[in-house]
């Protein structure tokens, strides 16, 4: 392999930390954001001032607009890292045309792009847990600060990835629409394509906001000394995984294609590394050293009271485990948060 690699909105959170690393092990990286999101372009400067730009290029394109673009970009690389999309329920529910076009027509032309390509890149696609709706069908307990399975199989190992599919809300309908797309054109066109359903992302350069990136907005928030506001009871449970331990478990996969192509692997931080909202604001309260204002609101639709990935799979067939512990990945975050403050400044005053 010659070690060229494609990363669709590789200038946001997780594509900007995956290309560090792919910098750092000797990759090209070939960068392809339309550079819509807040702090975009602070993630791509900071970037081309620590590696050289003989081994980086930036495109500035849009996977739905700008097709031929996409093309020539995919026809020039080894791999595909498809992260670009638009990432929040909330948005996916005011504007569900846009949220449709973006993470369904726009992966659909990613793949295009690939199958109709001479070099028939791998592709790996960055899906998420809200493939599986509101597992409604997986009773909970509930306790003063957290909710669990009551299953003691799940409570153990979390979702594993032969529960059903079952989207819910927008988001959930255009990413799980190209999570089948994906695996699909590997049955169909013999193509390379992994699918990463991922659970809760955390860690350095997350431009954080009240509708995506809750570690990231809290943390930031709490710095700038504003209220949070909980949608449901705060008692809800996600399984935390710091950035540099997906970008490694990408690297893997690709070392590892002849295994992992036409499959899908539940991503997160497992049961080792879960939280509820309320027992993270308890850890970030100690943090901070002083009380950070709640206000209370209605649940959001589509919200799971609890996801933990099961990533046994993953380990067995990839080799892959979360290295980082919570508290570890939470420092590496929270210093960069803080040695950003004027950044969060200027956007919230």
């Amino acid at each position: 392999m010659k070690n060229k690699i494609l990363i669709t909105g590789g200038a946001g959170f997780i594509g900007v930390n995956s290309a560090r690393r792919f910098l750092k092990n000797g990759w090209e990286v070939h960068i392809l954001d339309n550079f819509s999101r807040r702090g975009t372009d602070l993630n791509i400067e900071k970037l081309k001032n620590e590696y050289s730009t003989s081994k980086l290029k930036i495109i500035k394109a849009d996977i739905v607009k700008d097709y031929s673009v996409l093309c020539v970009a995919v026809s020039d690389v080894d791999v595909v890292l498809h992260l670009a999309a638009q990432v929040a329920v909330t948005t996916s529910v005011a504007n569900p045309r846009h949220d449709f076009e973006t993470n369904a027509i726009g992966s659909f032309n990613v793949l295009e792009a690939v199958r109709l390509s001479d070099n028939k890149p791998i592709v790996l696609y960055s899906s998420t847990n809200k493939v599986y709706g509101c597992l409604e069908h997986l009773p909970v307990k509930e306790f003063d600060k957290h909710y669990q399975f009551h299953d003691k199989e799940i409570h153990k190992y979390g979702v594993h990835e032969n529960v059903n599919l079952d989207y819910h809300s927008p988001y959930g309908c255009s990413k799980g629409i190209a999570d089948q797309y994906f695996i699909d054109y590997n049955r169909i066109y013999g193509l390379k394509t992994v699918v990463f359903r991922q659970s809760c992302i955390y860690g350095p350069h997350q431009f954080g906001i009240e509708d995506q990136g809750w570690v990231a907005w809290f943390t930031i928030a709490s710095m700038l000394e504003r209220g949070i506001n909980i949608y449901g009871t705060g008692k809800q449970v996600r399984d935390l995984l710091f950035v540099d331990d997906l970008s490694r478990l990408y690297e893997l996969a690709i070392e590892k294609i002849n295994k992992t192509a036409g499959k899908a692997y539940n991503i997160g931080g497992g049961p080792e590394n879960k939280l509820s909202l309320l027992q993270f604001l308890d850890k970030l309260m100690s943090h901070m050293g002083r009380e950070i204002p709640l206000a209370y609101s209605d649940i959001r639709s589509g919200d799971q009271p609890i996801f933990i990935a099961d990533t046994r799979k993953a380990f067995n067939e990839i080799g892959w485990k979360p290295e980082y512990d919570f508290n570890e990945g939470f420092d590496a975050m929270s210093e960069w948060v803080k040695g950003n403050r004027g950044i969060f400044n200027s956007f919230f005053n």
